[in-house]
């Protein structure tokens, strides 16, 4: 992983911790998170382009 990808990983769970009340909830609060995170993290690295799959999606 790269440097962004890493630091959006680590944002995101920081998130999903402060948002998490426990249980399977919580955990699955960490998990999407952890993955919005992580997505960012790659779109800013530019591993990824999230922009060309959501204009894929609209075209049909």
């Amino acid at each position: 992983m790269r440097e962004f990808a890493v630091i959006g990983l680590f944002a995101g769970l920081m998130l999903a911790l402060a948002a998490t009340t426990g249980g399977l909830g919580g955990f699955v609060v960490a998990v999407l998170l952890g993955t919005v995170g992580v997505l960012a993290g790659l779109q800013l690295d530019g591993v990824i382009d999230v922009r060309a799959v959501v204009r894929s999606r609209n075209r049909g």
